[in-house]
């Protein structure tokens, strides 16, 4: 099938862009297309008019500034793979970037729209979650930052405005003792996750001051397991603490049955892939593996 009819435009600033999308009825933002340009062609989608930003200038870095690694939310899913300082310093975000679909869709995917687009089944946002990252988005209005706690407000929904764009995602630089990771089940490579869980902790010692953990394709929208989060939080990680925080993840989160599984089997899933991304986070929280 080929897409319906639509306009397009091309901005080459940001704030021609903004401009286009308040004017514009029925509008889309154009990143990196690797969910919206399938979701047309099979008329899932019918956006009226298309705004391309991929002729903005500025919007692809990765940059370290004022205690938070900083992503522009251009910056395609490839050099977030390759960068030196998300290997080196954000492991779990390291993680992530390198299971996003394949390698000829990462070339083309952009971080921001991995977001904005808001499925539950993509891999960055539980990530975001765990990081307790910010989101800055540009409007008519100037400026705005979106804690990623209130980002996603629905199945494909997020709280930008019908007239903002997001401009850069800000990830906290960690502090000495925190560690995390990302772990995916999927049926094969490039596939959405039968279930993945990312794990963001703070450690002293071995007991756990702080904890965040995000969950992918488990529910209608992304989310944290707090349940397990308070499971772990105060606590020395031991394996009766791993293990009550696994359980609880898996009973929190709320998969429906499809071709990847049954609910039932997608909760174990989960419960399973906690208690390892918790090991995982801790090795490296305590200057273990990358």
């Amino acid at each position: 099938m080929i897409p319906g009819k639509f306009d397009y435009y091309a901005p080459t600033t940001l704030n021609e862009a903004v401009s286009l999308l308040g004017q514009q009825k029925g509008a889309k933002i154009l990143a990196g297309g690797q969910s919206l340009i399938p979701a047309m062609r099979l008329r899932l989608a019918g956006p009226e008019v298309l705004i391309d930003i991929n002729r903005v200038a500025g919007l692809d870095y990765i940059r370290e500034e004022n205690g938070y690694l900083a992503i522009g939310a251009m910056t395609r899913e490839a050099t977030l793979d390759d960068s030196a300082v998300v290997h080196s310093k954000y492991p779990l975000l390291a993680d992530t970037a390198h299971v996003v679909a394949d390698p000829l869709v990462r070339n083309l995917a952009t971080v921001g729209g991995n977001l904005a687009h808001a499925d539950p089944a993509n891999d960055h946002p539980a990530t975001m979650l765990a990081f307790g990252a910010q989101l800055i988005a540009v409007g008519p209005k100037g400026e705005r930052t979106i804690p990623i706690d209130e980002f996603f407000t629905g199945l494909f929904e997020n709280s930008l405005g019908k007239d903002e764009i997001l401009r850069e995602i800000r990830i906290p630089a960690p502090q000495r003792g925190s560690g995390g990771a990302y772990l995916k089940l999927e049926r094969k490579v490039g596939d959405y996750a039968i279930g993945a869980v990312a794990v963001f902790l703070t450690l002293d010692g071995d007991t756990c001051k702080s904890a965040r953990i995000g969950l992918t394709n488990v529910a209608s929208t992304p989310m944290r397991a707090r349940q397990a989060e308070a499971a772990l939080v105060g606590k020395r990680l031991d394996d009766a603490t791993i293990k009550a925080a696994g359980t609880a993840a898996g009973a929190e989160c709320d998969p429906s049955s499809d071709l990847r599984g049954a609910a039932d089997y997608k909760r174990d899933v989960i419960r399973v892939l906690t208690m390892r991304a918790i090991r995982k986070a801790m090795e490296r929280a305590q200057g273990g593996s990358r």
